[in-house]
């Protein structure tokens, strides 16, 4: 459940992923990364013992976005036609916002400095953002003259709306940790030395509730972006039935009349 790109460890119930290129700012490129994600992805979804995730990058930076060394040169993603790049892109980073769909965990940013271009796009496939009073943030593809490739222009209105996605998006501009706070990028701020213990007691209350209801009502989050309200409501019944018929969900009735915490084991 671990890469050298994408370092896994486990704190109880809550895996901790620290992208590892300290070197590159953690830059998004090759196939081990791409492959890091939908394999350690993969591997969370299939241990019911994991209730949460925190996502982190080593060094000072959460993620710079994009390799611009390749970029110049025209290498990796970046060479070729425009049919071959928009076919780099399918086959490369695009796997990265395909895996977080998949990912049943909830999952923390712990945006520990910079997140920039397809960096900022990578906390915003987070379910939760959590920043460092060092984080900044840009939607910053217009300053190296290309377009959001890897979703962002999904993502990002989804979590601040159009308007000011449309902002940072066109003008490319980048927001401090307190800016970020104040249009609802991020949902807290907290010195750099916290970071880590505050994503983790967030990480540890979530995962105090039964991991398999963790698990459905992420789903139900994520239907709810695209879906209407009538297919909301069908699977939210086709969820509360199968809920209802849980181990976790008779623990959690009992210890209510019988005045204690529930104990749950999935």
């Amino acid at each position: 459940m671990t890469s050298d790109f994408l370092r896994v460890e486990r704190h109880g119930p809550v895996a901790v992923l620290t992208l590892n290129r300290p070197d590159t700012r953690n830059a998004l490129s090759g196939e081990e990364c791409f492959g890091a994600f939908e394999q350690v992805f993969a591997d969370l979804n299939a241990d019911t013992s994991v209730r949460a995730a925190v996502l982190t990058g080593a060094g000072s930076a959460f993620c710079s976005g994009g390799n611009v060394a390749e970029m110049r040169d025209r290498t990796g993603m970046f060479g070729g036609s425009p049919e071959q790049i928009a076919q780099n892109y399918r086959q490369g980073i695009q796997r990265i916002p395909r895996a977080f769909q998949t990912l049943q965990v909830p999952i923390i940013a712990a945006v520990n400095g910079a997140a920039m271009g397809a960096g900022n796009d990578l906390a915003c496939m987070c379910d939760i953002r959590i920043a460092s009073t060092t984080a900044k943030f840009a939607e910053s593809f217009v300053k190296v003259g290309i377009v959001p490739g890897d979703g962002g222009c999904w993502f990002l209105p989804r979590i601040v709306g159009f308007s000011r996605a449309a902002e940072m998006a066109l003008t490319g501009e980048t927001l401090g940790a307190e800016e970020a706070l104040r249009i609802g990028l991020v949902s807290r701020v907290v010195e750099p030395a916290a970071l880590m213990d505050a994503a983790l007691e967030l990480a540890n209350r979530i995962a105090a509730n039964p991991p398999q209801v963790l698990r459905w009502t992420k789903q139900l989050l994520l239907q709810a972006r695209t879906g209407t309200l009538d297919e909301a409501l069908d699977y939210a019944g086709r969820y509360q039935g199968l809920a209802h018929h849980t181990a976790d969900h008779t623990e959690a009735v009992t210890a209510f009349f019988e005045k204690r915490p529930p104990v749950f084991k999935g």
